[in-house]
């Protein structure tokens, strides 16, 4: 319990990031992008906070590691990770459906997640990678699906190089742009937090109006 404590800590805090990237390098964050893209477990990891923060120590001249290794690394982490999700949920799809909520574990997300495979199709799988939680189950629901491999491995191959390459640039170009931008990644990564939470949230309260609407038509 104090070891998940830990992490949390960690991985909620800018400095524990920074710490993080400093001294875990590249295999550290290649680990956690690959557990968060694809193993059940990985939801909470902080898949777009590391990325942004470790473009902006680069950018910055914070930290000794290379672009171009790291997001090379980080996109086959990616991808390596969906297609282990999509092979989870191709042989216990049904069964986690059935799993009962733990800890680490919450059947919502999956049912979620569906919904937004089910209105989206294939392209979900490139408009995941930027949102927290999803982005951990939808290569699940998309092997429960029995999606189609070559299919899931295209849009697999082209979101991760969207996401990693995408969002490290991003931190790069404001490592480099902005003087002692380091100092306010508690600001950026709120920012970014709040802007890959805004799908969802928007999606909530569209959801929302719709079976208000619905409601009222069955009442007239």
């Amino acid at each position: 319990m104090h070891v998940i404590t830990d992490l949390f800590r960690t991985f909620s805090s800018p400095d524990g990031l920074q710490q993080l990237v400093s001294s875990g390098g590249i295999i550290a964050l290649a680990i956690i992008i690959f557990a968060e893209n694809g193993l059940l477990i990985g939801f909470f990891l902080p898949g777009d906070s590391l990325l942004i923060t470790a473009g902006i120590l680069i950018g910055g001249h914070r930290v000794d590691i290379d672009f171009i290794t790291l997001a090379l690394v980080l996109w086959v982490a990616a991808v390596v990770g969906e297609s282990a999700g999509y092979y989870i949920g191709k042989k216990a799809g049904d069964t986690l459906y059935k799993r009962p909520d733990s800890r680490l574990f919450k059947r919502t997300h999956l049912a979620r997640t569906h919904a937004f495979y089910e209105k989206h199709g294939g392209k979900t799988i490139v408009l995941a990678r930027f949102i927290p939680i999803i982005r951990t189950f939808v290569p699940v629901v998309a092997g429960a699906a029995r999606m189609n491999l070559k299919k899931f491995m295209l849009f697999n191959v082209v979101g991760g190089l969207l996401w990693t390459f995408g969002v490290l640039l991003l931190g790069l170009m404001l490592g480099k742009s902005v003087a002692n931008i380091g100092d306010y990644l508690y600001l950026i990564i709120g920012i970014v937090i709040l802007l890959s939470m805004l799908p969802p949230i928007i999606e909530f309260f569209k959801s929302r109006a719709r079976r208000l609407a619905s409601r009222r038509a069955e009442e007239l």
